[in-house]
């Protein structure tokens, strides 16, 4: 088990009474990128939801059973902190409008609380911006908004945004959903280097994408977790036939 960085236990999650995860238990390897597929509505959002308790925060959404991290139940943590260990991208890219984009990088940490020294502060944007293969293209641009630029620039500075916290573990939600191919291009090639530095879980509906940046896959379907697996067999010999139909488009 050393090498699980995240597990989950009989985990089912709830809008009211509608129960939309149920009784997952998955574990996630450290440092490794999951894929995780299935068609619209299938619980692949909510279920990264409830990893960093954002679930919660739903007026009337629930979960039973357990997640944990690094072997210490998330439920008795405090979820700021919670969420500071585990980041999240979402969809479109949604930097802070009036912040430039060197406050955006650092943007967890003034919400946090935690003070900086200006040596910290340039550190950790340079080092940031360095991961999310973003510092050669903003370097001279620090201090203009981060709504200036392009759409593929700015999901960058939000995965920026996310590493600057040190994170064990970075959730992506469709990030390339709302860019053009060339800017999803450079999504990929960046999910697939940070994983040296970071655990990464992806929800996606293009099982091409999947392919390209996972190493393991986990295909949901009406809120259950079907197969769970390496990608490469997962995209050869799938166990379960609706797997297999869903990676050959009878349906998703």
């Amino acid at each position: 088990m050393k090498n699980i960085i995240l597990r989950t236990d009989k985990l089912s999650a709830y809008f009211g009474k509608e129960e939309v995860i149920k009784k997952v238990s998955v574990s996630f390897e450290k440092n490794k990128v999951t894929a995780i597929m299935g068609p619209s509505g299938c619980g692949k959002t909510t279920l990264i939801r409830t990893i960093n308790r954002m679930h919660e925060l739903t007026p009337g959404a629930t979960i039973s059973g357990k997640i944990y991290l690094n072997d210490e139940d998330i439920s008795s943590m405090n979820p700021i902190l919670v969420r500071r260990k585990i980041g999240m991208v979402f969809q479109r890219p949604n930097p802070f409008p009036t912040m430039s984009i060197f406050e955006n990088v650092i943007a967890g940490y003034k919400l946090n609380s935690i003070s900086l020294s200006r040596d910290e502060r340039n550190t950790i944007v340079e080092d940031s911006l360095k991961k999310a293969a973003l510092w050669d293209e903003v370097r001279d641009i620090l201090h203009r908004k981060g709504t200036f630029l392009s759409g593929g620039q700015q999901q960058r500075l939000c995965i920026a945004r996310a590493l600057a916290m040190k994170p064990d573990l970075i959730l992506l939600d469709e990030p390339t959903s709302a860019l053009d191919p060339k800017a999803t291009a450079s999504i990929e090639e960046l999910i697939i280097s940070l994983k040296d530095t970071v655990t990464i879980l992806i929800v996606t509906h293009n099982t091409a994408q999947a392919a390209r940046v996972s190493n393991f896959t986990a295909f949901m379907y009406l809120g259950e977790l079907i197969e769970f697996g390496t990608t490469t067999k997962m995209f050869t010999v799938p166990d379960n036939k609706k797997t297999e139909e869903y990676l050959t488009g009878k349906f998703g």
